[in-house]
Protein backbone atom coordinates (compact mmCIF):
# COMPACT_ATOMS: atom_id res chain seq x y z
CA UNK A 1 0.00 0.00 0.00
CA UNK A 2 2.83 2.37 0.80
CA UNK A 3 4.34 1.83 -2.66
CA UNK A 4 1.03 2.71 -4.33
CA UNK A 5 0.87 5.91 -2.32
CA UNK A 6 4.42 6.83 -3.32
CA UNK A 7 3.62 6.20 -6.97
CA UNK A 8 0.63 8.53 -6.78
CA UNK A 9 2.68 11.25 -5.13
CA UNK A 10 5.54 10.94 -7.61
CA UNK A 11 3.32 10.95 -10.72
CA UNK A 12 2.40 14.66 -10.60
CA UNK A 13 6.05 15.66 -10.33
CA UNK A 14 7.02 13.63 -13.38
CA UNK A 15 4.12 14.93 -15.42
CA UNK A 16 4.96 18.48 -14.36
CA UNK A 17 8.55 17.99 -15.50
CA UNK A 18 7.46 16.50 -18.80
CA UNK A 19 4.97 19.31 -19.38
CA UNK A 20 7.69 21.86 -18.71
CA UNK A 21 10.05 20.12 -21.13
CA UNK A 22 7.71 20.24 -24.13
CA UNK A 23 8.90 22.57 -26.86
CA UNK A 24 5.74 24.72 -26.89
CA UNK A 25 5.57 27.63 -26.44
CA UNK A 26 8.29 28.48 -28.92
CA UNK A 27 8.79 32.10 -27.81
CA UNK A 28 11.89 32.21 -25.56
CA UNK A 29 10.36 34.40 -22.87
CA UNK A 30 7.09 32.45 -22.83
CA UNK A 31 9.07 29.21 -22.50
CA UNK A 32 11.14 30.50 -19.60
CA UNK A 33 8.05 31.89 -17.88
CA UNK A 34 6.29 28.53 -18.28
CA UNK A 35 9.30 26.84 -16.66
CA UNK A 36 9.17 29.34 -13.80
CA UNK A 37 5.53 28.49 -13.11
CA UNK A 38 6.15 24.74 -13.28
CA UNK A 39 9.06 24.81 -10.84
CA UNK A 40 7.11 27.06 -8.48
CA UNK A 41 4.36 24.43 -8.44
CA UNK A 42 6.94 21.75 -7.59
CA UNK A 43 8.27 23.84 -4.70
CA UNK A 44 4.71 24.22 -3.38
CA UNK A 45 4.22 20.47 -3.68
CA UNK A 46 7.46 19.88 -1.75
CA UNK A 47 6.42 22.34 0.97
CA UNK A 48 3.13 20.47 1.42
CA UNK A 49 4.94 17.14 1.71
CA UNK A 50 7.44 18.55 4.21
CA UNK A 51 4.66 20.12 6.31
CA UNK A 52 2.71 16.85 6.28
CA UNK A 53 5.76 14.89 7.46
CA UNK A 54 5.92 12.83 4.26
CA UNK A 55 8.48 10.07 4.08
CA UNK A 56 11.95 10.65 2.71
CA UNK A 57 11.33 8.92 -0.63
CA UNK A 58 8.36 11.14 -1.43
CA UNK A 59 10.24 14.33 -0.62
CA UNK A 60 13.36 13.19 -2.46
CA UNK A 61 11.38 12.43 -5.62
CA UNK A 62 10.04 15.99 -5.75
CA UNK A 63 13.39 17.53 -4.79
CA UNK A 64 15.10 15.59 -7.59
CA UNK A 65 12.51 16.81 -10.09
CA UNK A 66 13.11 20.39 -8.94
CA UNK A 67 16.88 20.00 -9.26
CA UNK A 68 16.68 18.44 -12.71
CA UNK A 69 14.26 21.04 -13.98
CA UNK A 70 16.35 23.92 -12.65
CA UNK A 71 19.54 22.42 -14.07
CA UNK A 72 18.03 22.13 -17.55
CA UNK A 73 16.46 25.58 -17.33
CA UNK A 74 19.69 27.23 -16.19
CA UNK A 75 21.72 25.48 -18.88
CA UNK A 76 19.37 26.67 -21.63
CA UNK A 77 19.45 30.20 -20.27
CA UNK A 78 23.23 30.25 -19.94
CA UNK A 79 23.93 28.70 -23.33
CA UNK A 80 21.34 30.51 -25.43
CA UNK A 81 19.15 33.12 -23.75
CA UNK A 82 21.70 35.06 -21.73
CA UNK A 83 24.21 35.50 -24.58
CA UNK A 84 21.41 36.78 -26.85
CA UNK A 85 20.10 39.05 -24.09
CA UNK A 86 23.59 40.39 -23.40
CA UNK A 87 23.94 41.37 -27.08
CA UNK A 88 20.73 43.43 -27.17
CA UNK A 89 20.75 44.90 -23.67
CA UNK A 90 23.79 47.15 -24.02
CA UNK A 91 24.12 49.15 -20.78
CA UNK A 92 21.56 46.91 -19.06
CA UNK A 93 23.69 43.79 -19.63
CA UNK A 94 24.55 43.91 -15.91
CA UNK A 95 21.18 42.16 -15.43
CA UNK A 96 22.67 39.15 -17.21
CA UNK A 97 25.78 39.30 -15.01
CA UNK A 98 23.60 39.25 -11.91
CA UNK A 99 21.58 36.34 -13.28
CA UNK A 100 24.79 34.38 -13.93
CA UNK A 101 25.91 34.92 -10.33
CA UNK A 102 22.48 33.88 -9.06
CA UNK A 103 22.70 30.72 -11.16
CA UNK A 104 26.06 29.85 -9.59
CA UNK A 105 24.58 30.12 -6.11
CA UNK A 106 21.51 28.09 -7.09
CA UNK A 107 23.75 25.40 -8.61
CA UNK A 108 25.64 25.15 -5.32
CA UNK A 109 22.39 24.59 -3.42
CA UNK A 110 21.22 22.10 -6.05
CA UNK A 111 24.46 20.13 -5.64
CA UNK A 112 24.02 20.12 -1.85
CA UNK A 113 20.44 18.82 -2.20
CA UNK A 114 21.42 16.17 -4.74
CA UNK A 115 24.27 14.96 -2.50
CA UNK A 116 22.15 14.87 0.66
CA UNK A 117 19.58 12.51 2.07
CA UNK A 118 16.09 13.81 2.86
CA UNK A 119 16.60 12.42 6.37
CA UNK A 120 19.41 14.89 7.02
CA UNK A 121 18.65 17.74 9.38
CA UNK A 122 19.01 20.63 6.91
CA UNK A 123 17.54 18.97 3.81
CA UNK A 124 14.12 20.63 4.02
CA UNK A 125 15.77 23.97 4.83
CA UNK A 126 17.99 23.71 1.75
CA UNK A 127 15.02 23.00 -0.52
CA UNK A 128 13.12 25.88 1.10
CA UNK A 129 16.02 28.32 0.65
CA UNK A 130 16.48 27.20 -2.96
CA UNK A 131 12.78 27.90 -3.55
CA UNK A 132 13.04 31.36 -2.05
CA UNK A 133 16.20 32.08 -4.00
CA UNK A 134 14.62 30.95 -7.27
CA UNK A 135 11.54 33.04 -6.51
CA UNK A 136 13.77 36.12 -6.15
CA UNK A 137 15.64 35.27 -9.36
CA UNK A 138 12.39 34.78 -11.29
CA UNK A 139 11.02 38.13 -10.11
CA UNK A 140 14.13 39.89 -11.39
CA UNK A 141 14.06 38.08 -14.73
CA UNK A 142 10.35 38.58 -15.32
CA UNK A 143 10.21 42.09 -13.85
CA UNK A 144 13.42 43.57 -15.23
CA UNK A 145 15.27 41.48 -17.79
CA UNK A 146 12.40 40.12 -19.88
CA UNK A 147 10.71 43.52 -20.43
CA UNK A 148 14.05 45.04 -21.50
CA UNK A 149 14.76 42.14 -23.85
CA UNK A 150 11.29 42.55 -25.40
CA UNK A 151 11.81 46.30 -25.76
CA UNK A 152 15.18 45.65 -27.46
CA UNK A 153 13.28 43.61 -30.04
CA UNK A 154 15.25 40.38 -29.64
CA UNK A 155 13.85 37.71 -31.98
CA UNK A 156 12.42 35.63 -29.15
CA UNK A 157 10.54 33.36 -31.55
CA UNK A 158 13.65 31.95 -33.31
CA UNK A 159 15.59 31.94 -30.06
CA UNK A 160 12.73 30.04 -28.44
CA UNK A 161 12.87 27.42 -31.17
CA UNK A 162 16.61 26.94 -30.56
CA UNK A 163 16.00 26.78 -26.83
CA UNK A 164 13.26 24.17 -27.25
CA UNK A 165 15.60 21.92 -29.21
CA UNK A 166 18.37 22.28 -26.62
CA UNK A 167 15.94 21.67 -23.79
CA UNK A 168 14.74 18.46 -25.42
CA UNK A 169 18.36 17.31 -25.80
CA UNK A 170 19.10 18.00 -22.14
CA UNK A 171 15.90 16.28 -20.98
CA UNK A 172 16.77 13.23 -23.11
CA UNK A 173 20.26 13.12 -21.54
CA UNK A 174 18.79 13.27 -18.04
CA UNK A 175 16.25 10.56 -18.86
CA UNK A 176 19.00 8.33 -20.25
CA UNK A 177 21.08 8.83 -17.09
CA UNK A 178 18.18 8.01 -14.76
Amino acid sequence: MSTATKTRVKAPAKSTLKAASKPAPSDAIDMLTTDHKAVKALFKQYDKLAAAGADADEKQAIAQQICRMLTVHATVEEELFYPAAREVLGDAADLVDEADVEHATAKDLIAQIEDASPDEELYDAKVKVLGEYIDHHVKEEEGEMFPKVKKAKLDTKSLGEEMAVRKEELMAELTAEA
